[in-house]
């Protein structure tokens, strides 16, 4: 598990704010960070706008890290949520076609093709993503985080700071209520 600096104790392998190591963060977390963003946009400039971003916020955060409050998936994904929020609220903010001509950054063909590809990949999710949208939030937040993003309940519990046993009926209710009003069938968690 890669630490923050303070609590590394020492191993300058797990500390972020080291490049070595925040390299190999990024290389690890990479495809799930993409795969997140991808699921909910699905222009790939924006997709790749938004990874930098989560990482940018990585680098600033890493000092700060506990990684006893959770995993590192579950920081990063609060931190992505928190970028995809920012994101929505400078499109409310700006007109669409400004935002597109500002938006963007130059991609390499093959990067591009790549988070092409990857937003297809997610196609699948994004039809999931929709039915959730449905549940009342406090349900549809919980659902998202372990259904779709592939979070661990008590780290979801965490990142929406909640109990475990409360996160734990929340996913319970949303999956009940799914299965009697979509064709949507979400997994079975023990933990």
């Amino acid at each position: 598990m890669f630490t923050s600096k303070s609590e590394s104790r020492g191993n300058a392998a797990d500390d972020l704010t080291l490049p070595a190591s925040f390299e190999a963060f990024y290389r690890e977390h990479l495809p799930f960070i993409r795969s997140y963003l991808a699921r909910r946009v699905e222009d790939p400039f924006v997709v790749a706008d938004l990874t930098a971003d989560v990482f940018l916020q990585v680098i600033r955060s890493a000092p700060n890290y506990r990684p006893g409050l959770g995993s590192p998936r579950a920081w990063l994904t609060g931190i992505a949520r928190h970028c995809l929020a920012d994101h929505s609220q400078s499109l409310a903010r700006h007109s669409a076609t400004v935002q597109q001509l500002q938006g963007r950054r130059l991609l390499d063909e093959d990067s591009a093709e790549r988070i092409v590809q990857r937003i297809a990949a997610e196609a699948g999710a994004r039809t999931v993503l929709l039915a959730i949208a449905e549940l009342p939030p406090t349900l549809r937040s919980v659902v998202e985080l372990v259904a779709v993003d592939g979070l661990a309940l008590t780290d979801a519990a965490t990142l929406l700071r909640i109990s475990p046993g409360a996160a734990r009926v929340r996913y319970h209710r949303a999956r009940r209520l799914l299965q009697t009003t979509t064709a949507v069938q979400l997994h079975e968690v023990t933990s």
